[in-house]
Formats: C-alpha cells, sequence, structure tokens
C-alpha cells in the first residue's frame, strides 16, 4: 500500500521567513495578487507548495501589476 504524504500548514510568520518578505507584503499579496491562502478563524494558513507554485507563475512578480508594493517604494 502507498503511503500518502501530507503537507502540513504554515502560518504566515512561516511564509515571511520562507520568502524573506514582510506580512504586509504578504497581506497585499493576497488581497491584490491572489496568492494563495486560508482563512482559519483569524489566521492566515498556507501550503508551501502552492505558494511555490504562484511564484514560478509570476504570482509576486512587479512587473505583472505594473507598479511596486508600497513597501517597496
Amino acid at each position: 500500500m502507498k503511503e500518502m504524504v501530507v503537507e502540513k500548514w504554515s502560518t504566515l510568520k512561516e511564509v515571511q521567513e520562507y520568502l524573506g518578505v514582510g506580512r504586509e507584503t504578504i497581506l497585499q499579496w493576497i488581497s491584490k495578487r491572489n496568492m494563495p491562502a486560508y482563512k482559519v478563524g483569524r489566521l492566515w494558513k498556507f501550503k508551501l507548495s502552492e505558494v511555490d507554485d504562484w511564484i514560478r507563475s509570476g504570482g509576486a512578480d512587479d512587473r505583472n501589476t505594473g507598479k511596486k508594493d508600497e513597501e517597496e517604494q
């Protein structure tokens, strides 16, 4: 029988550290750029594999919006 591996949920802080960006940047990406994130109560949860796919598809690329995030200006 094949063993199924379940990816753990990551917190906002873990994603900040993983990507090396600030909290506000991630919150802006969620609201303005459809970053994959899930609200669980008051907390944001993430699957790092989905975040990686989103980044690879250009989701975090400033060139896709025509402007820079406020935090980087």
